[in-house]
């Protein structure tokens, strides 16, 4: 199976944000060359700034900054969702999230340091992505031919790799349809593979945007379940299905009531 008819719809969409971004570069580019000091100081004035013979080429500047656009938003939302999911369908670990975040909270008012203080809630997040990984096939695509064992890889041919199967695939992880956040404690996390987990890809197109989501998701689910409950019903029960993401179809009904102060 091949996309053909999401590609080809892909290729208008990617023309169109690809038209915008290169606008935008040229008008920010053009600023700092007349005024560097009065440029934003800015995730674009930061890459323009590693642009260079050493350093970004131009076409990697666009893509970077195309990934933060069309990557930053819905795999977030997504993985927010089915983290929520998880912890409603295992109490004992939703309680345990809910008692770390109350205690960084009350004594932790920086929500940039939150990451570093609540390992249990990391965790949950980080499992969630195993078992839902927002971005469930990567497409890759080699600039030279490639042998792997017997396998001829031509050039330019469309290969995926599929987090979704890595992540529950049998012989490497211990009970992989099952939500375990303690796989990712401390002590634990070292010894998982870096191509055995995936859900920000690997390698050097690794995602750009990883430890901004990774940040920005564990603020959201701090002050999301620092204030409310979120329990499943006889309605929740969503079936996971590929589209750009990794949807519920169906949505995810789910019973959401205020914590007791």
């Amino acid at each position: 199976w091949l996309p053909r008819l999401t590609r080809i719809r892909g290729r208008k969409t990617m023309a169109y944000f690809r038209k915008i971004v290169t606008a935008t570069v040229k008008m920010r580019e053009a600023k700092f060359k007349r005024d560097p000091d009065a440029v934003p100081q800015d995730f674009l004035t930061l890459l323009l700034k590693a642009e260079g013979p050493d350093g970004l080429t131009r076409a990697e500047v666009e893509d970077n900054i195309i990934t933060f656009i069309g990557a930053g938003h819905e795999t977030t939302a997504r993985a927010l969702g089915w983290t929520l999911y998880c912890l409603a369908e295992s109490p004992w670990e939703r309680d345990r999230v809910e008692q770390e975040i109350d205690q960084v909270l009350a004594r932790e008012p920086d929500p940039t340091k939150w990451l570093d203080a609540m390992p249990f809630t990391r965790a949950a997040f980080d499992e969630a992505l195993r078992l839902y990984p927002p971005a469930p096939s990567i497409n890759r695509e080699p600039i030279e031919p490639e042998m792997w064992k017997d396998l001829h890889i031509p050039k330019h041919a469309a290969v995926l790799v599929m987090p979704w199967v890595v992540h529950r695939h049998r012989k490497l992880w211990d009970r992989p349809d099952a939500f375990l956040p303690e796989r990712f404690h401390p002590g634990n996390r070292e010894k998982i593979d870096r191509f055995q987990y995936l859900p920000f890809g690997a390698g050097p197109r690794v995602c750009i945007g990883a430890s901004f989501a990774m940040q920005e998701a564990i603020i959201a689910l701090a002050i999301m379940l620092s204030r409310f409950r979120f329990d499943t019903t006889a309605e929740t029960k969503p079936w996971p299905v590929q589209k750009l993401t990794t949807q519920p179809q169906g949505g995810l009904p789910m019973r959401v009531t205020p914590r007791q102060a």
